[in-house]
Formats: C-alpha cells, sequence, structure tokens
C-alpha cells in the first residue's frame, strides 16, 4: 500500500484528506504543518508521495515544496499542491517550482484520484 503525507494547517481538512485516501486504498500520515513534516522528511523513511497545502502559516506548501526539490533525497518525490487558491498565476507558480498536480479545495474523492495518478505518472 502507498504511502501519502499530507501537510495542512486545518485539521478537518486533513482529516476528510485522509478519509479519501483510505477510500482509494493509500496509507495516509498526516501534519500539522510543513515545519513537522520537513523534519520528518529528513529524520524518517519518505512517503510515496506528499499533498501540500499551499496557504499554511510560517512556512507555506510553496516553501515545503521548494525545499524538497531542493534537498537530493527528497527531489523526485511526486508533490500534489492542494489550495482555496486556482488562479492560473499560483498553480503556474506551483508547476515552476516542481508540483506534479494541483487541486482546488474543496476536493472530491474523484479530483484527489485524478491528481494522486497524474503525479505518480510523472514521478515514473
Amino acid at each position: 500500500m502507498k504511502r501519502i503525507w499530507v501537510v495542512d494547517d486545518d485539521e478537518e481538512m486533513l482529516r476528510a484528506v485522509r478519509l479519501m485516501l483510505g477510500v482509494l486504498n493509500y496509507n495516509a500520515t498526516t501534519f500539522l504543518g510543513a515545519r513537522s513534516a520537513a523534519q520528518t522528511l529528513l529524520d524518517s523513511d519518505r512517503p510515496d508521495l506528499m499533498i501540500l497545502d499551499i496557504s499554511m502559516p510560517e512556512v507555506t506548501g510553496l516553501d515545503l515544496l521548494e525545499f524538497i526539490r531542493r534537498t537530493p533525497a527528497t527531489k523526485s518525490l511526486p508533490v500534489v499542491m492542494l489550495s482555496t487558491e486556482a488562479s492560473d498565476v499560483m498553480v503556474d507558480r506551483a508547476r515552476a517550482l516542481g508540483a506534479d498536480a494541483y487541486v482546488s479545495k474543496p476536493v472530491t474523492v474523484e479530483e484527489l484520484e485524478r491528481a494522486l495518478n497524474e503525479a505518480f505518472e510523472k514521478g515514473k
């Protein structure tokens, strides 16, 4: 079973995405904020994919994405961005930083599955 880490500053969103991932037969680990996720990436086994919220206090999802892409051990890790901000400018910015897929909140199971498939396909 593939392991997916979900990083968001909203506990309700973390629960919702974890439930959707369970329906899709993924093992989900959640992180309330980007700092703890970044530290865990350095200290433990890596997930098969990460889902990052863009708008978080202190360290944003885009900051964490840049960190992931700069770190040799994680630079090829598939990343899906998840955000309420769905403007072309934001989507283009996330993709320019290395996002493999982008999903707008609120997200459905079908949209999440499509984004996961897109990200895993790019990671091959």
